[in-house]
């Protein structure tokens, strides 16, 4: 196998002289130029192998007898799209069939943060994932997992990555930089191995992703940048990108499948006039029905242009933008002699819709069709036993006791639609023999998380608020960041215990329960956050997840991306873990039941 960066740049210029035939041949093409900001109509572009030989008005002194030739027609020629930041988890998706189903789409590159995977199974989780991507007909870069756990002392992770993990992974082929620095107060306070894993990161002159999750601008925030992490996806308002980009930070505005943040964010550009060049799309998240159903870096192209961006603008901020950050100008990013020969062919930019793919020089998807076979890869016994559970789970597991009588003064998880950060709600719940209640009347009901890691048995139970529940119902996923215990909600207890116990017999995954049947269900048996099967399957299963929800009463715009992070404790306000509520704002724990009888 070819490394990355190598290239024979005899044979290039002997293509563009015409002293050797090119391998493949697009002609007709509008060239859009990234890098100038053009449309350069009647271009056409020699490829050899996989790298860009010729980009030009007539490149029918590069065709020979063997040269496969493809008729642009007239169509624009982009390149590759790039995403800048994403889980592969997050699809539960193997990285081979992410692949296939963002291929057809334009996906050529992707920068992948493995840190699902990392906090069930350590390095040789990363390296599962990094020896994958390396045998992709696209490109995947592999950033290193950096908080791992995500917040030491607050929950019980299933493995731990250190500073001398970090140093010995950084070695690898395929690895682009360190992945987003999740513990911003650690950053802030000088915490000794985090400084530890940033400084082993900038010794091999590689990107520092960044994770700066509070709205608060002031010292914690300049502190966190004078640490040294270089872009972030966090940001929600205008004022988030703006303050990030003037402090030389990447802004990375995600839309995923339920952080829609490009449309506030995007303002600093059309609204203030910032230049874009410190700007980048993404998707951080993106389900496996959306890549089915919506697409990929595509869809966010298209939601940004729909935003009042300029179409290559919004190009250039999932090409160019990105592969600069990553220091791959010379390699990915553009269409120009020594890069890779990753074009798209796209009839109009603002529907941008993708007709054709070729990357790495081959012809791999035609009209949402791929040419190109699945790699074959094998996975290790121990990827399929993950969720470390002994006990049947009852209906008491999930019960809120209390001596208080009469009513409670509770502090709740408040769901924020389409943004990841929660509300710390503050309601009163009623009492009855000793037992605190849900109330449907204000949307609050159960949530817990079972340790699946240990087998410990341990149970954490707390309340949340916007679900929007109206049935008897629980729904559990084992995809439940970062630390990956199993989360299950629900205004049932017997069965929120029937949907915890069914998921362990899976293996892991996400099921749905309501009056006492399961009514969706999606096995995810590698790690219990991916599927071994094709992105089609997965997502007619996970879509039966979404349905469940909606058969429960929930309106939310996929709410199981919701529900998956609710125990994630580096966003504030308030998360819950397997050890307890935390108030991520202080990072301590709080009491799930106050003293109080009354609202202050």
């Amino acid at each position: 196998m070819q490394a990355f960066w190598e290239k024979d740049s005899r044979l290039l210029v002997d293509v563009a002289m015409g002293r050797t035939s090119a391998t493949l041949v697009i002609k007709n093409g509008k060239w859009v130029c990234v890098q100038t900001g053009e449309i350069v109509p009647n271009t056409d572009i020699a490829i050899v192998n996989d790298r860009i030989a010729f980009v030009g008005n007539n490149a029918d002194h590069t065709i020979g007898e063997n040269t496969q030739v493809i008729d642009a027609k007239g169509a624009y020629l982009v390149p590759g799209l790039l995403d800048g930041h994403m889980h592969v988890e997050s699809g539960m998706l193997t990285v081979s069939e992410f692949v296939r189903a963002v291929l057809p789409h334009g996906t050529t590159a992707m920068f992948i943060d493995p840190h699902e995977i990392a906090n069930v199974f350590g390095l040789k989780g990363v390296k599962l994932m990094v020896d994958e991507a390396l045998k992709q007909p696209n490109h995947v870069f592999v950033q290193v997992p950096s908080c791992v756990p995500s917040a030491p002392g607050l929950e019980t992770p299933g493995s731990e990555i250190t500073p001398e993990d970090v140093a010995e992974a950084m070695q690898w082929e395929g690895i682009i930089g360190l992945g987003e620095m999740m513990n911003f107060p650690g950053v802030a306070a000088s915490d000794q191995k985090l400084h530890q894993e940033m400084d082993v990161t900038r010794k091999q002159r590689k990107v520092i992703g960044g994770h700066y999750a509070a709205l608060d601008l002031g010292l914690p925030f300049h502190g966190y940048v004078a640490g040294g992490a270089q872009d972030d996806h966090e940001g929600t308002r205008p004022e988030d990108a703006i303050q990030r980009a003037r402090q030389g930070m990447k802004v990375m505005m995600r839309y995923g499948s339920a952080w829609h943040d490009v449309a506030t964010q995007v303002k600093a550009i059309t609204e203030y006039g910032l230049d874009i060049r410190n700007f980048i799309v993404c998707t951080d998240d993106a389900h496996s029905e959306t890549l089915i159903n919506e697409g990929h870096i595509d869809r966010v192209i298209r939601h940004t242009i729909q935003q009042g961006v300029n179409p290559i603008q919004a190009i250039q901020m999932a090409t160019i933008n990105t592969a600069e950050h990553f220091g791959l100008t010379t390699e990915v990013g553009q269409i120009a002699p020594g890069r890779y020969g990753d074009v798209l062919i796209v009839d109009d930019l603002i529907r941008f819709e993708v007709k054709k793919v070729i990357s790495k020089g081959k012809l791999v998807a035609t009209e949402g069709h791929l040419n190109v076979a699945k790699p074959k890869i094998s996975h290790p016994n121990w990827v399929t036993e993950s969720v470390k559970i002994k006990r049947k789970f009852q209906a008491e597991d999930f019960q809120v006791k209390t001596n208080q009588v009469g009513q409670v003064k509770a502090n709740i998880i408040g769901v924020i639609e389409n943004q990841a950060p929660t509300k710390h709600v503050k309601a009163m719940l009623p009492v009855q023999n000793g037992r605190v209640m849900m109330d449907k009347t204000q949307d609050i009901v159960k949530l817990a998380v079972v340790e699946r890691h240990q087998a410990s048995g341990r149970v954490s139970v707390g309340f949340v608020q916007g679900f929007g529940f109206t049935t008897d119902c629980a729904i559990a996923t084992t995809v439940a960041h970062d630390s990956h215990q199993l989360i299950v909600t629900g205004t049932n207890e017997r069965m929120m215990a029937l949907a915890v116990n069914h998921l362990v017999d899976l293996g892991g995954g996400q099921v749905v329960v309501r009056d006492g049947e399961i009514i969706g269900e999606v096995s995810l048996p590698i790690a219990g956050l991916m599927s071994d099967q094709p992105a089609a399957i997965v997502a007619e299963q996970a879509a039966s997840v979404l349905e469940g929800f909606e058969k429960c009463g929930c309106k939310l715009n996929n709410p199981n991306m919701q529900l998956s992070l609710l125990g994630l404790v580096v966003i504030p306000e308030i998360r819950l873990s397997d050890l307890g509520l935390v108030d991520v704002n202080q990072f301590d724990f709080i009491p799930v039941i106050e003293e109080l009888n009354e609202l202050e």
